[in-house]
């Protein structure tokens, strides 16, 4: 198996992306000053694989509950007795990556440049940010020379460099759940998108969801994937949870609409892949958790993760899904241990995702019924590859957390930058059980 094949592509603006002519000087979309560009980046993207997945015949899914009831699932397991059981019966096997200092297999070969310390104009700190009140209607200040004022074409007036865009750094908070998105410090935009919300049962009974989604960086437009799969997640498990659809079922139809908004994208409009015809169509994972008072389902495909973090640090946490990854392919069939697998240079490649170009979708879930209140974790690679293992997660999540989830996503961020933010870095916290917080979703 192999990463996409992808034909040399064009120089590109290291600050917006876009094409250059040969001999400019300036960026033509932003302005950029193409004389101070630092070396080619080293973006570590998701990679897709090439290959058959396993066949998802034969999921015997739990029937949606009457209008008016809120049943809970017909097996559901705690989450303190992980591994549990997928929507296919199947066992959720916990695993601790190791990283031996090993050659990497004969034949692998992933070349890419050297990469600059960082990218210009990166997005600001969000643990600073956060405590910098900006007075409504102040004029916005340049993050390049701190002088100059912004125009409104997004440009400073005094040394013209483009401002980072909105999506450099995203917050949100709705109710009980709240999810922070940031670029890190080496890609040059963020390709991670997000959605939020709380909700209720027909009962009454309160719910949050969360969805955190990771754009394929060898894929064509992969910030719209991410965008298009979170919005239509989200917005279906919001409207699906309080017509008493079984949450479980709930999930699994939220990624199949996320696969078929994703799959929409190949193919508009043909000029839409006019600057990168190389490239693959879009695509990205998926990570979603739904919690009510009793019950935790997670639904999943790629490599975003889901973690469950206790509040009393005494009790095992836990990481309620497996990658769909390459080593993780390798350690399920026997083929090699979880040192030989993940020393490997292929360890980290996805052999599931949403995208027109995926062989056979196939979600996975799984629900679980916790024994004590703590905070269900759902982020990307750009965390979890600073926090892997279920305890490394639990040591950096903030004790109060459940009570400011809005707070612990920034801090859990802010340990990713820390790490040297070589990736987007997006996560969601999703306190256990769901607080009251009354119907509607935000």
């Amino acid at each position: 198996m192999s990463q996409m094949p992808q034909q040399a592509a064009l120089a590109k603006c290291p600050s917006c992306a876009e094409p250059l002519e040969s001999g400019d000087l300036f960026c033509g979309a932003c302005g950029y000053d193409l004389s101070v560009v630092p070396a080619p980046p080293q973006d570590h993207p998701t990679l897709t694989m090439t290959g058959s997945a396993a066949p998802g015949d034969g999921v015997d899914w739990p029937a949606p509950d009457p209008a008016g009831s809120a049943g809970t699932p017909p097996t559901a397991h705690r989450a303190a007795d992980v591994p549990g059981t997928d929507s296919g019966g199947n066992p959720l096997h916990e695993q601790h990556p190791q990283h031996p200092q090993e050659a990497p297999a004969p034949g692998v070969r992933f070349d890419r440049p050297a990469e600059p310390e960082e990218y210009p104009l990166q997005a600001p700190d969000p643990r600073v940010a956060a405590d910098v009140a900006v007075p409504e209607g102040a004029a916005k200040v340049c993050v390049a020379c701190r002088a100059g004022q912004v125009d409104d074409d997004g440009y400073c007036e005094n040394c013209g460099h483009a401002q980072p865009r909105e999506r450099d750094h995203m917050e949100r908070e709705s109710g009980p759940v709240a999810a922070v998105s940031d670029r890190g410090l080496r890609h040059h935009r963020n390709e991670d998108s997000f959605g939020v919300g709380h909700t209720a049962l027909p009962d009454g009974t309160p719910a949050a969801v969360a969805v955190v989604c990771d754009g394929v960086s060898s894929a064509t437009r992969p910030d719209e994937a991410s965008a298009a799969a979170a919005r239509t997640a989200g917005d279906l498990l919001l409207a699906a949870l309080p017509r008493g659809t079984h949450p479980q079922q709930a999930m699994h139809e939220a990624i199949v609409a996320a696969a078929q908004a994703v799959d929409a994208l190949a193919g508009e409009p043909a000029s839409a892949r006019e600057h990168a015809p190389h490239q693959n169509a879009p695509a990205c994972t998926i990570v979603g958790a739904v919690v009510t008072s009793g019950l935790l389902v997670v639904g999943w495909v790629g490599d975003s993760r889901a973690y469950w973090v206790p509040a009393d640090r005494s009790a095992r946490a836990a990481r309620l899904t497996e990658d769909d990854s390459w080593a993780a392919q390798m350690v399920a069939a026997g083929l090699m241990s979880e040192a030989e697998a993940y020393a490997d240079e292929r360890a980290h490649a996805i052999t599931g995702w949403l995208g027109a170009d995926a062989y056979e979708l196939e979600p996975h879930t799984a629900s679980f019924k916790p024994d004590r209140p703590g905070v269900v974790v759902v982020c990307t690679d750009g965390l979890w590859n600073y926090a892997e293992t279920a305890e490394e997660m639990a040591e950096i999540v903030p004790l109060d957390a459940a009570a400011r989830p809005l707070h612990g996503a920034r801090v859990l961020v802010g340990h990713a930058l820390d790490g040297g933010g070589h990736d987007n870095v997006t996560v969601a916290l999703v306190p256990f059980p769901a607080p009251p917080q009354g119907a509607g979703s935000a």
